[in-house]
């Protein structure tokens, strides 16, 4: 496949759930994203490759609305989250994972769960099903955050994102700095979600990552990014002969 700027996406494509139409954001005189389209169906992992500096955790924040963007446009099933702030989308479905986990490290294990459901309606409860992903995080309930293994707090990191039930699930390189056993046991749980999610309905997932072979084996679709622009997409299964990590290592 021809490594090109992929261009704007004009029409939705049927059973899309997120929807990023010709975003552009700027950090002072830096142009960090350049008209960048994405497309997440449910029941899908989308990875997002490419190197460092290249826009992808820009990319998460925006979609979260944690930076503002110039001009573009993000729906989430058909909603029009361009202009919402962050606390908004997570109410409308969006979950987060960022880079560095960013867990409460003073709070205890179930405080910072209790901290995710600020997205769920008054009255809501951790899901239980959420204990069934992560085992661990029932044995160390009690347990400060700040004492926890990086591989313990990565997925205390993605239980809390988990608890307020969204419906789009994104990660920020959640395999950095975690050992392989548990690089495995996120993979596991992430095509769980996808498939299922917490309440049987399939989830949508968008994956940053670096790791190329753990995005190549989770990838439903993927994405590669260099300058602030989607210069290749296409299927998961086509990473190989796309020349998807020749084009990571560019």
């Amino acid at each position: 496949m021809a490594v090109e700027p992929t261009p704007a996406v004009t029409v939705a494509p049927a059973g899309h759930r997120l929807l990023v139409q010709g975003l552009h954001q700027y950090y002072g005189g830096s142009h960090t994203l350049r008209g960048v389209d994405l497309c997440v169906a449910p029941g899908e992992i989308t990875v997002v490759l490419g190197r460092n500096g290249v826009g992808k955790t820009t990319l998460l924040k925006s979609l979260m609305g944690v930076v503002p963007l110039r001009e573009g446009k993000v729906q989430l099933e058909g909603r029009d989250m361009t202009r919402l702030p962050a606390h908004a989308r997570a109410r409308a479905g969006l979950g987060y994972v960022p880079q560095g986990r960013e867990i409460f490290g003073r709070l205890t294990v179930m405080e910072n769960l209790q901290m995710g459901l600020s997205a769920a309606p008054r009255g809501a409860v951790i899901p239980p099903q959420i204990f069934e992903l992560f085992p661990v995080l029932q044995q160390m309930r009690d347990r400060r955050g700040g004492d926890l293994s990086g591989g313990q707090q990565q997925q205390l990191a993605i239980a809390r994102a988990l608890a307020g039930q969204p419906s789009v699930l994104m990660l920020d390189e959640p395999t950095e700095g975690i050992q392989p056993n548990i690089i495995q046991d996120i993979g596991r749980v992430l095509r769980r979600l996808a498939r299922e999610g917490l309440d049987g309905q399939p989830m949508s997932v968008v994956l940053v990552e670096q790791y190329y072979d753990f995005a190549a084996e989770l990838a439903d679709r993927y994405v590669v990014m260099e300058r602030g622009r989607v210069v290749a997409q296409g299927r998961g299964a086509d990473m190989a002969q796309d020349g998807v990590k020749g084009m990571m290592a560019i």
